[in-house]
């Protein structure tokens, strides 16, 4: 921590790896003591002050990780098996186990996942008011017709939890091979968007998130990156 004032929460953002509002409710819960006094919203922390944590000290040694994986197919963005499939931390060295993804992935797609114990970080990457920019390339299994194209890309698809527009750019003559891009990050979207107009998405393998891409990593492969 540097020789300045600074937010207690974005403090407890960065030592505890949650965002800066998950911050806030351990201090709205009185769960936050500085110096041995119970903090407040809008509390400020200097080198020096001893802050705790439902009485344990915060780790100010914590390192700050960000790490990009392609995520093969089969394989579940959770900490444990869901029946038989394998989890993505299977993969990874211990010591990244730690690590939150960013962004998840179904088990039947692939691609770039992130991985960090960066709370504000991850709430940037994925908040829909930070619209970061996500790529797939998706396989559909019959030729998408240009009405559908057209409902998609320029009006919208409602679905249950709102409406999902996305940008569609033909990646192939049969028009089953499409590059999506889209910055919302609801579950299993394209999917869903795609199934409403009677498509069954075959592949869908996620190339960039934000201003990360896979940059030649091959499936099961991890590298670690810095943040923008």
């Amino acid at each position: 921590m540097e020789n300045s004032e600074q937010r207690l929460n974005k403090y407890l953002a960065l030592h505890l790896g949650v965002s800066r509002r998950q911050a806030d409710i351990l201090i709205e819960k009185r769960s936050v003591a500085v110096n041995g006094t119970i903090a407040h919203i809008g509390a400020r922390v200097s080198f020096g002050d001893t802050v705790t944590v439902d009485g344990h000290p915060v780790d100010t040694s914590t390192e700050l990780m960000y790490v990009a994986f392609n995520k093969p197919v089969g394989y579940v963005c959770s900490r444990k098996r869901q029946g038989e499939n394998p989890t993505i931390y299977e993969l990874l060295p211990q010591k990244y186990h730690s690590l939150k993804p960013v962004g998840r992935l179904d088990r039947d797609s692939s691609g770039i996942i992130l991985l960090t114990n960066d709370g504000d970080f991850a709430l940037n990457m994925t908040h829909p008011r930070f619209a970061k920019t996500k790529r797939y390339e998706v396989t559909l299994d019959s030729a998408l017709q240009p009405l559908h194209q057209q409902m998609i890309g320029d009006f919208g698809i409602d679905l249950e939890d709102g409406r999902s527009r996305l940008g569609l750019e033909r990646a192939s003559e049969d028009r089953t091979e499409w590059i999506v891009t889209m910055h919302e990050g609801r579950n299993r979207q394209i999917r869903r968007t795609f199934a409403t107009l009677g498509y069954t998405v075959i592949t869908l393998h996620r190339t960039d998130f934000g201003n990360y891409s896979l940059a030649g990593l091959q499936p099961g492969e991890y590298t670690l990156v810095g943040r923008p």
